[in-house]
C-alpha cells in the first residue's frame, strides 16, 4: 500500500501508523513515498520504519517534488516490480480514511474474484461516520457528475484516497507511462482502462465500497481554485484516452 507524502510532518499520525503496522500479516507493507518534502517528513517516516521494521514499512525518498500522481505511480510500480505485490493501492497520508479500512477493502477482492479494483467511497449513510465540509461535499458531487458523464460510467467517488488494485499485467501497462494529470490521476487510471478494455469491462471490474469512517483532516493541500484545474484536466484526459 503506497502512502504519498509531501510536507506531512504536522499530519502524520505516528502512533496510528505504528499501531496498525505492528498487527499486519506477513507480506503486507506500507510504502511511504516522500515526494521531495521540505520539512522533516522524511525523518518521521524513517522513525516509523525503525519502530516496526523494514518488513512492514518501506521508505522511498524521491526528488524533486513532482506531485501526488507521480509519487503514487512510482510507489505502486516499485511495489509490483521490487516487492512482488499481487495487490497494490494507495492511501492518503493524513488517514482521513482509517488504516483499519484496508482489510475491509481487501476483503472485497477476496470475496469477488472478478473485481479488479476496489475504491473507497465517501457516502454519508446512517450508521457510518463520514464527516466532510459542506462546500467540499457539493463541489465533489458536481465533479463526480462531470466525471461520470465524461467516462460514461456511474462512478460515485473517484477522488477518495483509498484504493486497491490487483497487480495484473493490464494494470502494469496502465501504470507504464507518466500521468498527464497532477491531481486527478484516479480518473486517468479509469480512462486508461476504458481505452484498453472498454467501458463495460471497467464497469464490471470496479467495486465502490462505502467507507464506515472518513473525516476531513485540517491542512489539505487542495484549494478551491484546484476545482477548476481538475475540470481542465478532465477534458485533457477525455481528449487523450476517450476519443
Amino acid at each position: 500500500m503506497v502512502v504519498p507524502c509531501y510536507n506531512e510532518s504536522q499530519r502524520l499520525n505516528v502512533v496510528e501508523y505504528t499501531r496498525f503496522l505492528r498487527s499486519v500479516p506477513a507480506g503486507f507493507r506500507l510504502v511511504f513515498v516522500d515526494d521531495g518534502s521540505r520539512d522533516n517528513t522524511l525523518e518521521i517516516l524513517y522513525a516509523i520504519q525503525r519502530e516496526v521494521g523494514e518488513a512492514c514499512a518501506v521508505v522511498l525518498p524521491k526528488k524533486p517534488n513532482a506531485g501526488k500522481a507521480d509519487a503514487v505511480r512510482h510507489g505502486m510500480n516499485f511495489a509490483m516490480r521490487e516487492l512482488g505485490a499481487e495487490v497494490v493501492g494507495f492511501w492518503d497520508a493524513d488517514l482521513a480514511t482509517p488504516l483499519d479500512a484496508i482489510p475491509e477493502l481487501l476483503g472485497m477482492l477476496e470475496e469477488f474474484p472478478r473485481i479488479e479494483m476496489v475504491f473507497g467511497a465517501r457516502i454519508k449513510l446512517l450508521g457510518r461516520k463520514v464527516e466532510r465540509k459542506v462546500a467540499r461535499h457539493y463541489l465533489g458531487r458536481v465533479f463526480a457528475t462531470v466525471v461520470s458523464n465524461v467516462l460514461d460510467l456511474p462512478v460515485y467517488d473517484t477522488q477518495c484516497g483509498a484504493k486497491l488494485f490487483r497487480a495484473t499485467p493490464d494494470f502494469r501497462e496502465v501504470l507504464g507511462a507518466p500521468f498527464i494529470s497532477r491531481w486527478i490521476f484516479d480518473v486517468e487510471i479509469i480512462a486508461r482502462f476504458i481505452q484498453r478494455r472498454g467501458v463495460v469491462w471497467v464497469h464490471d471490474s470496479i467495486y465502490e465500497y462505502p467507507l464506515k469512517r472518513w473525516e476531513d483532516v485540517a491542512g489539505s493541500k487542495l484549494k478551491s481554485g484546484d476545482f477548476l484545474k481538475a475540470i481542465a484536466e478532465i477534458w485533457a484526459i477525455r481528449g487523450r484516452y476517450l476519443r
